[in-house]
């Protein structure tokens, strides 16, 4: 049952460790955890793996065969540019998006009626991916940009809950946590469908027929563990009560006020670009990386959907030997360790052998051993910089900028290989965005972006 503002502000105003007795706070912090874990499935299965072939090979089945052309609102594109350009709509949607749906979960204390609702849509169109079959790949593009855009609002309203379920101290520990769960909840599913995909004929099925189990149960998957999760959290994110939460206007206006007022914390605005900057790194090289295994190193497929699996669940003990660390530490000299780590990596693959598949395997080590750890703490550190009662319409921004700039590293890895014909330039040329997020994190004075923020700085940052 929902519980009322007086109840709700308790609870976040409350300082539990994270091995806190409080039954209240670790029920949360549960749901919290398993929402994480069901949803997770989306990312890894969906985007990471089987949605992008599948759905151009049902554009190419449109078109008539590969390197032929669909016409589509007067325009003339060729199939293997369909799915690319929905991820693009995609972003720009949610870029419109995001920020006023946070906002309006803010004012109304109903977090979780909107966070319901998001997976609910997210959920269905990514069942729905079943029945996407022969050509209609305008179908599965509205699909994937309902279930994207479900996904992406429901990811911003759960992140809000995270400055609630823990005070400035515990957060590194509860994000990090969050973000391993989730990674090994993805990695789970990842395994069984990599499992029925590889095994498709014994089974009785068609590769395609596969592709679209695959996709299926990853909306079951998050339907069911993310229900059982969604059950545990309260009504609403703000640490306020109703009373107490700062007054907005709605839709655009309101979010121009909110992005005036981030410009004014002018810490605040250089955490987030330094965020945006390295975290397009972080994307391009998880989306690039089978790119450049198999063009590059010429490595099958066998290795990259092995080596996407191996990420994930390196990925899992990362993020919590990572928030260790941040508690050891402090949260800013891990992450700009990680984004040290990030660099170096790209180096290595940049030197990497043709052929040799164990050396692809060992940077998917280092990939998973920084890559949640990574996310997890920029999310916790941005959360210390969230004014009370705006937490969703926040993280809703925070999502805008990771969607908003998602074309920079693609457009960055397509000039590279078109003026230098080198798949190995394109990768080394990444090491530019988490060179300037880290010269941008190191200008950002943190301790003054919380204050200004009217929250409690943490004892160790």
């Amino acid at each position: 049952m929902p519980i009322d503002d007086t109840a709700r502000t308790s609870l976040a105003t409350a300082d539990p460790s994270p091995e806190s007795p409080d039954p209240a706070q670790l029920s949360r912090r549960k749901g919290w955890y398993r929402y994480a874990w069901g949803a997770h499935a989306f990312p890894t299965t969906v985007t990471a793996v089987f949605l992008g072939p599948y759905l151009t090979d049902i554009a190419q089945n449109a078109a008539g065969g590969e390197k032929h052309f669909l016409h589509l609102a007067g325009l003339s594109i060729r199939a293997e540019s369909f799915y690319p350009f929905a991820v693009t709509a995609a972003a720009l949607l949610q870029a419109s998006i995001l920020p006023l749906i946070g906002a309006a979960a803010d004012r109304s204390g109903r977090t979780r009626t909107y966070l319901t609702a998001a997976m609910t849509l997210g959920v269905t169109a990514t069942l729905l991916f079943y029945t996407v079959s022969g050509g209609a790949y305008l179908w599965g593009g509205a699909l994937f940009l309902a279930a994207s855009l479900g996904y992406s609002t429901a990811n911003v309203l759960a992140n809000g809950y995270l400055p609630t379920l823990a005070d400035p101290d515990d957060r590194d520990a509860i994000s990090s946590k969050g973000w391993a769960i989730g990674y090994l909840g993805g990695a789970v599913l990842l395994a069984v469908n990599l499992a029925i995909y590889t095994a498709h004929k014994p089974l009785g099925l068609s590769e395609g027929h596969a592709a679209r189990v695959a996709l299926a149960s990853a909306g079951l998957w998050w339907l069911v563990f993310g229900t059982a999760g969604i059950r545990r959290l309260t009504a609403g994110t703000s640490r306020l009560p109703a009373t107490q939460r700062p007054e907005s206007g709605t839709g655009y206006r309101q979010l121009g006020r909110t992005l005036a007022a981030l410009a004014r914390n002018r810490n605040a605005l250089l955490f987030l670009l330094a965020y945006m900057s390295y975290n397009e790194g972080v994307q391009t090289v998880i989306s690039f990386a089978s790119t450049y295994g198999n063009k590059q190193l010429g490595l099958g497929k066998s290795v990259m959907a092995s080596a996407i699996l191996l990420v994930q669940f390196v990925a899992f003990g990362g993020a919590l030997w990572m928030g260790r660390l941040a508690a050891r530490h402090g949260t800013r000299r891990t992450i700009a360790g990680s984004l040290l780590v990030w660099i170096a990596l790209l180096v290595a693959a940049y030197s990497m052998t043709k052929g040799a598949a164990w050396q692809f395997y060992v940077l998917g080590c280092g990939i998973g051993l920084v890559l949640g750890g990574t996310q997890a703490l920029s999310r916790s550190l941005f959360a210390q910089i969230i004014p009370a009662g705006q937490e969703s319409e926040y993280f809703g921004l925070y999502e805008v900028s990771q969607n908003g700039v998602a074309w920079i590293g693609s457009l960055t890895v397509a000039l590279a290989i078109q003026f230098t014909d080198s798949y190995r330039t394109a990768i080394i040329s990444l090491v530019a965005f988490f060179a300037l997020g880290l010269l941008l994190l190191a200008r950002t004075d943190l301790r003054t972006a919380i204050r200004t923020a009217g929250n409690q700085v943490p004892d160790r940052l």
